[in-house]
């Protein structure tokens, strides 16, 4: 089972790499959050004000780190007929699910990494923080906003296998985008519901965590933990519904 989920997620990997424009897209989204907060910087001179929109646009980039990969992994197979020879293959359709979604965890992980690298060069450039963030605070968000990614790619997963051709999956995967982005507006304009059981939920408090890392605001790398569980759990069950997908007699029928 191991060594099929590896075949099928450097396959799928190595697929995505090929697709230079694809590859290009999703940097230049990766890359849009820093080079925005970074221009809005010289004119408004807001740590806060700058730190909530590259937490923001750190939530997006999540999203769209995979989105090209995710969008062709079920629904661009089934539209090219080759699905349904993979799925009739004796292979269990988890090891089917859990490869694909390592594969666009991989690219949604590596969307996160270069927004997170571009806001702190913003962050240093800019002066906004005059003191360094500790080991743990740097390790927690680290693991909370991996967690992310991997939320991010079942959910788009789940969507690829619930569309029929590339374009609609292209439709409803631009649409999801929209999630991580009305949760950071309505944290941001309305903090009054920034609670304390926030920093716990899945994208509230990858939100909150970002902020502070940027802005130079403690927490407790406790939370930013136990968020990163929280959201690892929901990626969890979001993957199984993807599985069960597979296994639905539709899937077959549009292969």
């Amino acid at each position: 089972m191991k060594k099929t989920i590896l075949v099928i997620a450097r396959k799928e990997i190595v697929d995505g790499l090929r697709d230079a424009r694809a590859v290009m897209a999703s940097l230049v989204y990766a890359l849009m959050g820093p080079v925005v907060v970074g221009l809005v910087s010289l004119s408004v001179h807001s740590g806060k004000v700058t730190a909530a929109m590259m937490a923001v646009f750190t939530l997006v980039s999540a999203f769209v780190g995979g989105m090209s990969v995710a969008m062709d992994t079920i629904a661009g197979e089934r539209e090219r007929h080759c699905l349904l020879p993979l799925l009739l293959n004796p292979v269990d359709r988890r090891s089917v699910a859990i490869g694909k979604w390592l594969a666009v965890s991989f690219f949604a992980v590596a969307g996160l990494a270069v927004n997170v690298s571009g806001c702190l060069a913003v962050v240093t450039l800019t002066g906004m923080r005059t003191t360094s963030p500790d080991l743990g605070m740097v390790l927690s968000a680290a693991f909370a906003l991996s967690a992310l990614g991997l939320l991010a790619a079942a959910v788009q997963l789940v969507i690829s296998t619930l569309t029929n051709a590339v374009k609609e999956a292209q439709t409803y995967l631009s649409l999801v985008v929209f999630l991580p982005m009305g949760v950071g507006m309505f944290l941001i304009f309305s903090p009054a519901a920034n609670g304390p059981w926030s920093v716990l939920l899945p994208m509230a408090g990858q939100l909150l965590q970002v902020q502070a890392l940027m802005n130079g605001t403690p927490f407790q790398w406790l939370a930013a933990f136990v968020s990163g569980v929280l959201t690892v759990g929901v990626a969890i069950l979001m993957l199984m519904v993807a599985a069960d997908r597979l296994e639905h007699h539709e899937i077959h029928y549009w292969s």
